[in-house]
């Protein structure tokens, strides 16, 4: 649940736990000083340490810095014209860290639903792990992106588990044997 105006009463979470009871972790966190707000941030869009407890969105260093994902935000950073942050007055925001075993549903526009740039689009392999990917430059920064994505992030994020429909994916953890 969260805080915001009654005209905007029916926005929903675009990321959502199905099994984090044990398996996910919310860990507190701040979001870094030197991010400008240039991009609207939604739960689920992949976040990136910088110094200390610091995290900013993936990419912020330029598409040529190689982020490492820190876990996916849990709050909304301007997305749908909502700032949990600077309407609470604080710098604290939740970074969810996913275990293998964590699922969650992840609506859009915190995920490409083109599947990213010079994508084809999303698609499962059968009988292995599809891998997710952060975009780290472009309109869909820090958006979740197919692997054939061409802004994508060198280190996989995630693991698909599921196309729900063109604006819904469930994603889980990844394991030692996808990294």
């Amino acid at each position: 649940m969260f805080r915001t105006t009654l005209a905007l009463a029916y926005v929903k979470r675009t990321f959502r736990p199905l099994y984090a009871f044990s398996q996910a972790t919310p860990q507190g966190a701040f979001l870094d000083t030197a991010w400008n707000r240039s991009v609207a941030i939604f739960p689920g869009m992949v976040a990136t340490r910088t110094t200390g407890n610091n995290h900013t969105l993936i990419g912020s260093g330029g598409a040529t810095t190689n982020d490492v994902a820190s876990g996916f935000f849990a709050n909304f950073i301007g997305g749908n014209g909502i700032d949990e942050l600077l309407d609470a007055g604080i710098n604290a925001l939740g970074v969810w860290v996913l275990s293998p075993d964590a699922e969650f549903e992840v609506l859009a526009p915190a995920f490409d639903v083109t599947g990213g740039s010079g994508s084809a689009g999303w698609a499962q392999s059968s009988g292995a792990d599809t891998l997710v990917y952060a975009s780290v430059s472009g309109s869909n920064q820090g958006q979740l992106v197919a692997s054939d994505c061409s802004t994508k992030s060198t280190k996989p994020v995630a693991r698909l588990v599921q196309i729900e429909s063109p604006t819904s994916i469930i994603i889980s953890g990844l394991t030692t044997r996808t990294v």
